[in-house]
């Protein structure tokens, strides 16, 4: 599982980084996901591997603008690009209305594909495809916002060998077709199915990436069984007793305490303050304190995202930089 981050700023870009935009991808397939679609975003896709062809979904966290104002434009773009197959959006109330106004303002009226939204704020969302399951967890910010949680499908237990010798199924092409699937009659007229052949399905790989929210205790259940969280880290604790609770964002601290008392292994944090650079004459701005911070509170992985940063989910559940 990939995470590549097109966008890590909040509220505004910097010269060092976009608004928020993160694609999610099942290790190296050209498929793609969509979490958030900031201003900016298609420019951001240049740079990356990933097409306008591949992508398979987009979901929207709230109405803000820094995770909102993109669409219009990709979409428009994915229409002279000539894209067919339909595009779904995963989205709270507000986000369809903004992007059906601007197309229509804009004169897009005819897309060659089928444009159609899911509604994330209502209490029985529930996304699944080939790839991922996914459920929506409710957020405390400003507008109604939400974090999403993308369960990996899970993968096929390989084919039980002891057993099938003690069934007496010799190698060869009944094994092949347990593999696929299919049932098999033996010739004393045993039926061994599928199922029954195979060892315990695995578990697929889980994470889950949040919006804007000041409550990062709200994701406990959520991350219960997950692999790694993404959550934004807009402040440190000493600028946000400065900037004050009325932003409803969190710092460093607040997520990374969360995570701790979940248990969850890993955790990268973004959607950072244009006021944090990699180096800048004052200490308390630098990614360094937002690091410091969090690992104060953390034993598990913390990591920064940054603009084009991709970390990797493997299959045994390490996070690694690639």
């Amino acid at each position: 599982m990939r995470l590549t981050f097109l966008g890590t700023s909040a509220g505004s870009p910097t010269p060092e980084r976009n608004v928020t935009a993160l694609a999610l991808a099942l290790d190296e397939s050209r498929n793609w996901y969509l979490v958030d679609c900031g201003e900016g975003t298609q420019h951001r896709l240049l740079k990356s591997c990933y097409t306008l062809s591949g992508l398979k979904c987009i979901f929207i966290t709230h109405v803000h603008g820094d995770h909102m104002y993109g669409l219009p434009g990709l979409i428009s773009s994915a229409s002279m690009q000539g894209r067919k197959e339909p595009l779904t959006v995963v989205a709270p109330e507000g986000v369809e209305s903004f992007v059906r106004h601007s197309l229509e303002c804009a004169a897009v009226t005819d897309l060659p594909f089928e444009l159609s939204f899911i509604a994330s704020d209502c209490d029985d969302f529930y996304f699944k495809d080939d790839v991922f399951e996914v459920t929506a967890h409710e957020l405390s910010h400003r507008v109604p916002c939400f974090a999403y949680r993308f369960q990996e499908a899970p993968k096929k237990g390989p084919l039980n060998q002891e057993k099938l010798q003690s069934l007496g199924v010799p190698k060869g092409p009944l094994w092949g077709k347990l593999q696929a699937g299919n049932s098999i009659i033996l010739d004393d007229g045993q039926v061994v199915s599928a199922e029954d052949a195979r060892l315990a399905d695995e578990k697929g790989r889980v994470a889950i990436i949040g919006g804007d929210n000041d409550k990062p205790e709200l994701l406990l259940e959520a991350m219960k069984g997950a692999d790694v969280l993404v959550h934004e880290a807009t402040f440190t604790e000493p600028v946000f007793a400065k900037v004050g609770p009325q932003y409803m964002h969190s710092t460093a601290e607040m997520v990374t305490t969360a995570a701790e008392k979940a248990g969850i292994a890993s955790v990268i944090l973004t959607h950072f303050s244009g006021r944090y650079r990699r180096e800048s004459p004052n200490e308390q701005f630098t990614l360094a304190a937002l690091r410091a911070e969090a690992e104060s509170v953390y034993k598990g992985q913390v990591e920064l995202a940054e603009d084009f940063g991709c970390w990797e989910l493997t299959s045994d559940r390490t996070l690694n930089r690639i």
